[in-house]
């Protein structure tokens, strides 16, 4: 019998994508599914089936609460997240199944998408994501297939067990990152406790990005002010001794070319620098646990940095 698989997708003025991403979704060939939406307050009247668990939130939430609460109200053994701006292939989600085994996380080959329609192009969007010595993480953009360092938050399978046992203080994805980087979060602390993630290239979707670097200037301040925010808050969680020592000549350089950003072209993100000194006490407390909890050395980490 096919093991309950919870699709959840968190919607925010999306409705010209939903149509084409809740198809994808209707017609996987693995049947037992069940879907929760949750609404973080769209303005845009989404319409969303009939069968489907829907959570309407009073305001935007953000993604990372957004997604918890859809997990929090799931029943499968499996959960899978899917923007409404990714299209899954109808053998997406039982080929991911046939090979995530006991391993925390998988992902497919997600093309790059264009329109509302999410048709595909022959770019690779996605297939799962890379770390890099200078403390950013980067999709991986080649074909791959087997272990990857983790998956992107656009269209990934996460086991319920991988789930319960990275979760901090009862939250799968840290709300301190609202939006973006949660997903590198997770892998990190995923590999932190011993969790493996795979790439699956026959699994196929496609993904329309809007945040992309070379589009930051034409991106919301909000938008930004996260980005730079999460980028601290990612390594000051996650990193141990050993790897902060190794990577520093690399990540330093590119955190002064950051500040140095936001002091003079970028006002609008020195937000992100006050929030994480407010918000000191809870981070450093969250880093403790994970620190804690951690099963992996930063010595046989050190391979995904590159």
């Amino acid at each position: 019998m096919e093991r309950l698989v919870s699709v959840v997708v968190v919607t925010w003025n999306s409705s010209a994508f939903l149509p084409r991403c809740i198809d994808g979704i209707t017609h996987q060939t693995h049947r037992n599914t069940e879907l929760i939406v949750v609404d973080n307050a769209s303005s845009d009247d989404p319409v969303f089936p009939a069968n489907a668990t829907v959570i309407r939130n009073d305001t935007n939430a953000g993604f990372a609460r957004a997604a918890n609460q859809g997990i929090a109200s799931a029943r499968g053994d499996f959960v899978m997240l899917v923007n409404p701006d990714a299209y899954l292939s109808p053998e997406y989600l039982e080929r991911l199944m046939q090979a995530i085994g006991d391993n925390g996380a998988a992902t497919g080959k997600l093309m790059r998408g264009v329109g509302p329609t999410i048709e595909p192009t022959n770019e690779i969007d996605s297939m799962g994501i890379r770390m890099t010595r200078t403390g950013r993480h980067l999709d991986i953009t080649r074909e791959v297939r087997g272990e990857v360092f983790g998956v992107s938050g656009a269209a990934p399978l996460y086991s319920m067990a991988f789930i319960r046992d990275v979760s901090i203080e009862g939250q799968f994805f840290d709300e301190d990152f609202f939006a973006y980087r949660e997903d590198a979060d997770v892998a990190w602390r995923g590999r932190l406790f011993g969790w493996r993630a795979i790439a699956v290239p026959d699994a196929i979707a496609s993904h329309v990005r809007t945040v992309t670097p070379e589009r930051r200037r034409a991106l919301s301040p909000i938008i930004n002010m996260h980005g730079v925010k999460n980028r601290f808050l990612l390594r000051l969680k996650n990193e141990g001794a050993y790897l902060a020592l190794r990577n520093a000549p690399f990540e330093l350089f590119r955190d002064l070319v950051t500040i140095g950003a936001v002091l003079t072209i970028e006002r609008t993100s020195l937000p992100a620098f006050s929030w994480l000194w407010r918000n000191r006490k809870r981070i450093f407390a969250k880093r403790r646990e994970i620190q804690r909890r951690r099963r992996v050395s930063d010595r046989a980490l050190a391979r995904w940095f590159q």
